[in-house]
Order: C-alpha cells, then structure tokens, then sequence
C-alpha cells in the first residue's frame, strides 16, 4: 500500500506519501531485493543441494533470504552481528538458516564491522560450497526495486517532486529512483545517511544504530548521477519520528524509516503546498520490539 501522512506534516507543505512495505512476507522491502538475487542465481545455474548461498547482513535483508531459500529449498547461511536487532536474526534461525554471529564492539555499527564480516565470508567462500550473493555489489537488487518504482507510479499517477530513502547497498533509492525519473525527470532523488557516519555526504564513518544503513563505505551500488543530492540526519530524530508515526499516524515501522520522514519533512516543506514527496516504510516495528527503540520513550 501507499499512504498519505495526515497529520504530521504542516499544512502548507507538499504531501507525503508513505509505501508501506511492513507488509511484505518477513516484513521489509528487502524481501524484493532478496527474490531477485535468488533468481540472478538460478539463472547462472550455480546453485544445487551441496551448495549454500551466503550473504552478509545486518538482519532484514538476511531475514528476506532465508525465507526465500525455505521456500526453495535452497541452504542458507547468513554472517550477521548482535549490532543489530535479535529478532532479525531469531527469525533467520526460524526459516532455517545457519546464522554466524560476528561480535560486534558495544552493540553498534562501528567502521571495522563491515569489513570483518565481509572477511569472513570470503574465508568460506575459498573453504568450497558456498555462492556469495554479495549485496553491495549484486546489481540483481536494481531489479526487485524497479518494480516497487513501478507499483508507485502506478498509485500515484501524477508529477512527483521528491523521492529519498536511506542507504544501505543503495538498491532501493538507485533502483525506484530510476524507475521514477524514467517518468518524471524533473524528480529529485535524494539519498539518506545518520550525520554519525557521513560517508555518502563525504565524511568519516562512524557509529550509528540504524539497521540496514550506512556500512562505512560508498555501496558500490550507489551512483552520484543517479541522486540530486545526499542528506545526513541526526539519528535521535529518526528515533523520535517513528514513535510519532506509530502515536499519530498508525504506521509501526523501524528507524530507517524515521530517517526517511524526517528527511521528507524537510523536502516537503521545501517543495511546498500542491507537491508531492514519496518515501518507504522500510520495514516493521515488529522487528524492533526487542532493543530500545520503542521502549527508552516509555521511561
């Protein structure tokens, strides 16, 4: 589904329209990007039953895998971290996959994990048996986010001024925003990071708390052409946000999607009454009851 924000925004600014992708099978949009990468492997006929698929992740898209290989038949095993959120990585157990836990330094995103993590799947990928679908560099996730551009075209049906998302491998907003400006080429594309890991704005990595974000490093999926311009947020309003859309809008979702609305704010109010900003609800708030997100504002 996509829907309109009804009372966050101000009145005179452009309207925000929220895709709601919570609803997809295990509960984010990554679940797009995780078929299509599957499929990239059946079509080079690598895959058989004495091999794994391997994928790095910070849970959602780990999640996404492991329920498309249950349904396969295909083995799984994901490299994962405790920086990020139980649930995620509970429910990649649930579908069936090994899941190999890389420690993480205090519970948060750090410049080295990445590397680490990435470091290790190679190591089993020259053990043998293993097919490394490799996120950030696999273009099959352009494909499974075209046809979420597609489905937004086809609901709004009208000029959009603004689309912007938050990085992870960049598939999303590179992916929709393609499809987008096919369309309406005067749209801008804007990619989103927490200001605590500024990389894409040309910045230090660092720390942050956000899933599925910023990864200490330019995606080799991302392309400054196909982007208008870049936004790092600061993450504690992200944190804020999605309370607010769960209290004042309904919509349960996780802190990537804060980020995004609170960068759609600004460009809504940017663009003005009569506009119109598209943005994902990237994922569920379902996935997040476990850590601090929704309890810390209870206190």
């Amino acid at each position: 589904p996509l829907v309109r924000l009804c009372r966050i925004p101000p009145y005179n600014s452009a309207e925000i329209w929220l895709k709601i992708e919570g609803v997809n099978p295990t509960g984010s949009y990554k679940d797009r990007m995780a078929l299509a990468m599957a499929q990239g492997v059946e079509e080079c006929g690598k895959i058989d039953s004495t091999t794994s698929i391997l994928e790095c992740t910070g849970g959602s898209t780990g999640s996404s895998l492991a329920f498309v290989c249950a349904v396969k038949r295909y083995n799984f095993t994901v490299i994962s971290s405790d920086a990020y959120a139980r649930e995620k990585l509970d429910s990649m157990r649930a579908f069936g996959a090994t899941v190999l836990v890389e420690p993480s330094h205090g519970g948060v995103v750090t410049p080295d994990l990445w590397p680490r993590m990435i470091s290790r799947a190679k190591g089993l990928v020259d053990s043998g048996g293993y097919i490394y679908l490799a996120q950030f560099h696999n273009r099959h996730a352009h494909v499974g986010y075209e046809m979420m551009g597609k489905e937004i075209l086809d609901q709004i049906r009208k000029p959009i001024d603004a689309i912007c998302g938050a990085v992870g491998t960049a598939g999303m907003i590179m992916g929709v925003g393609s499809v987008i400006r096919a369309k309406w080429p005067s749209t801008k594309v804007v990619a989103l990071e927490p200001d605590s890991s500024p990389v894409l704005s040309g910045g230090a990595p660092g720390p942050h708390g956000i899933d599925g974000t910023a990864a200490g490093f330019v995606p080799p999926l991302f392309s400054r052409e196909g982007v208008t311009d870049v936004l790092a947020l600061p993450e504690q309003e992200a944190r804020e946000m999605v309370r607010r859309l769960a209290r004042e809008e309904g919509i349960f979702a996780g802190t990537s999607t804060g980020l995004n609305v609170v960068a759609a704010l600004q460009l809504a109010e940017q663009v003005g009454k009569g506009g119109i900003v598209v943005t994902a609800a990237c994922d569920s708030g379902f996935k997040y009851l476990d850590g601090a997100l929704y309890r810390d504002d209870a206190r």
